[in-house]
């Protein structure tokens, strides 16, 4: 088990940035992986970006070179870097942690973008 409690998200202009935590009751070295997903009303949850245990990161196609996912382990964190953000951006994001084959999910955290 594992809790995850995130923040930073708020209201930003077309362009700007926002950096949110997800901050993990464990220590992240027993975690398999951690990522954020989003979700915008009326769509369906996806991923953002994933961060392994050897830091390798993937990320979705509409957010590279403008997000940066990163962790320190020493604070059990995860950070998503989130520049340029556009409008289709807007959506709660959450975090996740993936322990063996179970995910455990944050409460979300809003970001939306306006013109």
């Amino acid at each position: 088990q594992v809790q995850l409690v995130e923040s930073g998200g708020g209201l930003v202009q077309v362009g700007g940035s926002l950096r949110l935590s997800c901050t993990a009751s464990r220590s992240m070295d027993t975690i398999s992986s951690m990522a954020w997903y989003r979700q915008a009303p009326g769509k369906q949850r996806e991923l953002v970006a994933r961060i392994t245990g050897s830091s390798s990161t993937m990320y979705q196609d509409s957010v590279k070179g403008r997000f940066t996912i990163s962790r320190d382990n020493a604070k059990n964190t995860v950070f998503l870097q989130m520049n340029g953000l556009n409008i289709e951006d807007t959506a709660v994001y959450y975090c996740n942690a993936r322990i063996a084959s179970t995910d455990f999910w944050g409460q979300g955290t809003q970001v939306t973008v306006s013109s």
